[in-house]
């Protein structure tokens, strides 16, 4: 499916892109190309093919969130290049 320069123009137009005429023939290229792609995904039958809620049906492999014993704030203070009544000090960023 060959888009026009005009239709181009229209889909520049509503993603509220600026353009040349240059961008205008290179875009009506790659977005034929692109729409023709979609043509031979349409013509496959998905009859047959369940529904998923996700394009990838792998789960969350993120470890269990478990609670557990904290350092010290004497051993964390310990590795701080500077410190004061039990804070980090840290060089002011606002004059």
């Amino acid at each position: 499916m060959a888009l026009t320069t005009e239709e181009v123009r229209h889909i520049a137009w509503l993603a509220r892109l600026g353009v040349s005429e240059d961008e205008i023939e290179r875009f009506r290229v790659e977005l034929s190309v692109i729409l023709d792609h979609f043509r031979v995904l349409q013509a496959l039958d998905t009859a047959n093919v369940p529904a998923a809620p996700h394009a990838s049906l792998l789960q969350s492999i993120t470890r269990d969130d478990v609670s557990r014993p904290s350092l010290s704030q004497d051993s964390v203070l310990a590795n701080a290049p500077d410190s004061q009544d039990s804070c980090f000090r840290v060089a002011s960023i606002l004059e």
